[in-house]
Formats: C-alpha cells, sequence, structure tokens
C-alpha cells in the first residue's frame, strides 16, 4: 500500500504551523507526540518522513504525521518520544 503525498515542510511552515503531531501507525498503540519541526528542510516532504520514524511505545516502524496548527512555542519538546531510522 502506497500513502498519498503530503505538503512540504516549506509549505506547512508557509501557513504558519511550526510543529508536528505524529501518531504512531499500529492502531492498538495510540501513541502520538507533538514535536517541533525545525529539524526538516522546507523540501522534505511530511510523507517522506513517516515511514523512518518508530514508536518509543511499541517499537513499531512508520507513522501518520501532521501540521500541529496549534503549536504553542512553550509546548512540547522535540525529539522525545520517537526517533528517526
Amino acid at each position: 500500500m502506497t500513502r498519498p503525498q503530503k505538503i512540504t515542510f516549506g509549505d506547512m511552515r508557509s501557513i504558519g504551523a511550526h510543529g508536528v503531531l505524529i501518531y504512531c501507525a499500529d492502531c492498538g498503540c495510540s501513541h502520538s507526540i507533538a514535536i517541533m519541526a525545525d529539524r526538516w528542510s522546507d523540501d522534505q516532504r511530511l510523507s517522506d518522513i513517516e515511514p523512518r520514524l518508530v514508536c518509543s511505545a511499541c517499537g513499531k516502524r512508520g507513522a501518520d504525521v501532521r501540521p500541529n496548527f496549534n503549536w504553542d512555542i512553550k509546548g512540547p519538546i522535540g525529539g522525545m518520544g520517537y526517533r528517526v531510522v
């Protein structure tokens, strides 16, 4: 199964979203986290990083990445909860 291509991080930033919501691909896990998106370049797509993410709760590879329009700069700390492989 192929995933649809999502917007680029540059497109996302241009509409005011500077963080992402990451949801584990395993529907039984339901782990999620909000992180800053500064580490990814403007030309990279959200869908490009999804297969590289590994859930820290269940260990499953793959995630659903979405822009976080409710980002609070004093909110979540980037990089906690998921690792990129």
